[in-house]
């Protein structure tokens, strides 16, 4: 979208709602008597004479610079001279001078320009890992795991439409009314979820989950108390000797950050193969395939599910295949390829429990509509996964690694799961934060031998908790 584009939607905001349409063939008395109960809706939010001359001065400043450009775009010029434009205009106005904040004013403009408008600073802010929109009048971001009210607030539903709209228009993506839910991503990576009237009620909502600049590293995660040294160790041997790891959690507990982790683990000369809905992971290896899910265009063709990337990946020869997220029917088709031999593949899915996610996996094999045996959708998954990372996000805000836990196979018709390392809740400390050790089981993994044959040694000293050690 133009510069002039840009400006002109956000002027457009700030003036009258658009009227609606007459039906044709009708008179005026029966458009209106048509339309009347359409219009009941609740009244504008009264503002105060603050609030009302600083959106009148951001209007006059609109105004301003649609004057000002004439086709020339230079967006730095513009900015440049939007301090004196501000000026320019208080100068005219009496009203304006010592009671609306013209600095203010110019980074709102700037926001709404060069970023995503109010939530633009959230964004730029290291400290919050994700800005939560309700409608209009409420966001709110998360610090330090904890959810705030911010005092940001948009001018109208209007306004949060332009972000979205600005969000997921570079990514060939849409949302109105016939579709009006999307997944999207911002150019960091950050990803981003929106929904709008009338599926939701209190305006248009947007929830984006932000990620770190630098991605983050088994280092971090130790620092972070998500896992311990002896874990890291472990965890890192398991990736290189190409086990089937699985990273189970609920939501925000940031499985998508301990995926990442652990991708990095693939060595350098190997072909890796990403599936994700929304890309969001950051790979430090150079032989990596991005791959990303496309929704359903206008006409409700030309849609690409994950389960077809999952497919499509098989015929690219990929060393190592990470899925975003296994949500649905392609469960079946990572499995198969986990037992034909693409060891070391790398997923993620929703659970609360290890044992919860081998009873998800066996019902999104159902999905796909072939006609198995529990006992051979069992035999499947047991064959296929390695080992289950689950992670929790607790209840003061910290993400931690719960449990590691091996799948050991079948014994009748149970699949059998074994804790390696689990987290040993102690309470909570006079601030407020849980207390807790990660620990080993004392428990000797049945795939030792294979990390022993691939060369990685790690002393058997990792599973044992330190207290039980012999000195």
């Amino acid at each position: 979208m133009s510069l002039f584009d840009r400006i002109h939607k956000q002027e457009g905001t700030n003036g009258e709602k658009k009227q609606l349409k007459k039906m044709p063939n009708q008179t005026e008395a029966e458009n209106e008597e048509e339309q009347e109960p359409r219009l009941e809706q609740a009244p504008p939010m009264s503002r105060n004479p603050g609030q009302e001359r600083h959106h009148e001065l951001k209007r006059l400043l609109h105004k301003r610079i649609l004057n000002e450009i004439k086709g020339e775009e230079d967006l730095d010029s513009i900015i440049s001279n939007m301090e004196s434009m501000v000026a320019d205009i208080i100068k005219e106005n009496e009203a304006f001078r010592g009671t609306v904040d013209g600095k203010r004013i110019v980074e709102e403009v700037i926001n709404d320009l060069t970023g995503f408008g109010p939530i633009n600073p959230l964004l730029l802010d290291d400290e919050v890992s994700e800005v939560m929109v309700n409608g209009p009048d409420r966001v709110y971001c998360e610090r330090k795991g904890k959810l705030t009210l911010t005092d940001i607030k948009f001018r109208d539903d209007e306004h949060v439409l332009n972000v979205i709209d600005k969000i997921v228009s570079p990514l060939g993506r849409r949302i109105d009314e016939s579709s009006p839910m999307v997944d999207a991503r911002l150019p960091d990576g950050s990803r981003v979820n929106a929904i709008i009237p009338p599926l939701v009620l209190n305006g248009p909502t947007i929830t984006i989950r932000k990620f770190a600049k630098d991605p983050f590293t088994i280092s971090d995660l130790v620092r972070f108390g998500t896992l311990t040294n002896e874990m890291a160790v472990f965890l890192e041997a398991c990736v290189k000797a190409k086990l089937n790891i699985f990273v189970s959690g609920g939501t925000g507990s940031g499985k998508t950050t301990t995926l990442n982790v652990l991708s990095n683990f693939i060595p350098h000369n190997e072909r890796i193969i990403t599936i994700e809905d929304a890309a969001e992971l950051q790979l430090g290896q150079e032989h990596v395939i991005s791959l990303e899910a496309r929704p359903a265009n206008i006409e409700g063709k030309g849609a690409i599910t994950i389960r077809q990337l999952v497919k499509n990946s098989l015929r690219m020869r990929p060393d190592r295949i990470v899925i975003g997220e296994v949500r649905g029917a392609e469960a079946l088709d990572m499995l198969q390829a986990m037992n034909t031999g693409h060891d070391g593949s790398l997923a993620t899915g929703h659970s609360n429990s290890p044992r919860d996610m081998i009873a998800r996996l066996e019902t999104m094999v159902l999905l796909a509509g072939v006609e198995l045996p529990v006992k051979a959708i069992r035999e499947q998954i047991s064959g296929a996964l390695d080992l289950i990372i689950q992670q929790s996000r607790l209840s003061d805000g910290s993400r931690k690694i719960v449990s590691i836990t091996e799948v050991q196979g079948m014994e009748g018709d149970i699949i059998v799961l074994q804790d390696i390392f689990t987290f040993e809740r102690q309470g909570k400390d006079p601030d407020g934060r849980i207390k807790g050790n990660l620990v080993p089981t004392g428990v000797l993994p049945k795939f030792y031998e294979k990390l022993q044959t691939s060369g990685i040694h790690i002393p058997t000293d990792v599973f044992i908790e330190k207290r039980d050690r012999k000195e």
